[in-house]
């Protein structure tokens, strides 16, 4: 199990930008493919990105790919969501997940990712 824990949220202007952290903590965090899932005010949550467990691949929702840009760094046991040109409809909680299974690539389903951050409100102003 990894334990995770998200920070960098912010109030920022459109056209801004924020980066998102995950800290994560446990044996197999260099060994499971990583997410960020965000969950605007009222709606259901919904995929980010995510990002294969050595690094290699990367995936992205229609609605951000071009502006945001997700990294990982093994040896740190982080996450990153590097977020930029932000718009309103960016506004949400984000959360960092990491998947139920090790050495397989990640999928845009949350049901696929077993351990949760608690979020952080990102709140974009027009």
């Amino acid at each position: 199990q990894v334990q995770l824990v998200e920070s960098g949220g912010g109030l920022v202007q459109a056209g801004g930008s924020l980066r998102l952290s995950c800290a994560a903590s446990g044996r197999t965090f260099s060994r499971v493919a990583m997410g960020w899932f965000r969950q605007p005010p009222g709606k259901e949550r919904e995929f980010v990105a995510a990002i294969s467990w050595h690094s290699g691949n990367t995936y992205y929702a229609d609605s951000v790919k071009g502006r945001f840009t997700i990294s990982r760094d093994n040896a740190k046991t982080m996450m990153y969501l590097q977020m930029n040109s932000l718009k309103p409809e960016d506004t949400a909680v984000y959360l960092c997940a990491a998947a139920q299974r090790t050495y397989k690539e990640p999928t845009r389903a949350a049901a696929d990712f077993g351990s949760w951050g608690q979020g952080t409100q990102v709140t974009v102003s027009s």
